[in-house]
């Protein structure tokens, strides 16, 4: 993979290696992240990883775009490290209902039924590319091809955290409440972002979920511990990245 570097202002630059969703250069990409957080040259200030770019901000002051890139460039090619097996979590989704507004019309326009939609949905494994647009707001691939869906035209103007969405290709657990222009199948009581906690983002990039399908008594009860402080979701013992 060779990237190609693009300034972004005066004070941050990108480093560029796919434009479409691929799971090998987003594994390199988080990976050299990693590695970047833990040998930070001076004058970088933030790394913020994404699908297929990293975007590295810097003081000018402190370094200049020009060394920052010959200096990135170096470290890109002589870092071979592909990544770890990112965490794996087990989230808990209520299907249907209330929030899960679109999954009979999805299930319709897919021509099978509810059930075999749910079946679908929770039986691959996503993996968390990036965390952005919102505080933890989880971008997923992996979504099974007969799943992939067009956004709606026209933006639905409340839509609750913890929405399990369809967007494209791709699928989202909503971390706070906004508009959306996302499919909704479904809902966890878990909470992606929480300012209380520590961390406060319970995904990372990288990370792995799998969806587990919950009736409407148990989410009721995980969205009652989790709001006590009784429940603290966890991924996998075991697979911690």
């Amino acid at each position: 993979m060779t990237p190609s570097f693009l300034p972004v202002g005066d004070r941050a630059l990108l480093l560029q290696v796919s434009e479409i969703i691929d799971a090998a250069a987003n594994k390199r990409i988080i990976a050299f992240a990693e590695m970047l957080r833990t040998k930070c040259p001076a004058g970088i200030t933030e790394i913020v990883p994404t699908y297929g770019s990293l975007l590295v901000c810097y003081e000018p002051e402190v370094i200049r775009g020009a060394a920052l890139e010959a200096h990135l460039r170096g470290l890109w090619h002589s870092y071979a490290d592909e990544g770890a097996i990112g965490r794996l979590w087990h989230v808990p989704c209520l299907y249907g209902g209330e929030v899960g507004q679109d999954l009979q019309e999805l299930a319709d326009l897919k021509g099978c039924s509810a059930d075999d939609l749910i079946t679908m949905h929770c039986g691959a494994e996503y993996r968390v590319y990036m965390i952005g647009f919102a505080p933890g707001f989880a971008y997923l691939g992996g979504l099974p091809k007969p799943l992939h869906t067009p956004r709606l035209r026209v933006p639905r103007q409340y839509i609750p955290a913890g929405a399990i969405g369809i967007g494209g290709q791709q699928a989202s657990i909503n971390s706070v409440a906004g508009p959306s222009g996302w499919r909704f199948i479904g809902w966890t009581p878990w909470r992606n972002f929480d300012p209380s906690r520590s961390p406060p983002f319970l995904f990372h990039a990288g990370d792995r979920i799998r969806f587990r399908p919950v009736g409407a008594d148990e989410a009721r009860d995980i969205a009652d511990q989790v709001a006590s402080g009784a429940l603290s979701p966890e991924p996998e013992e075991g697979d911690t990245a």
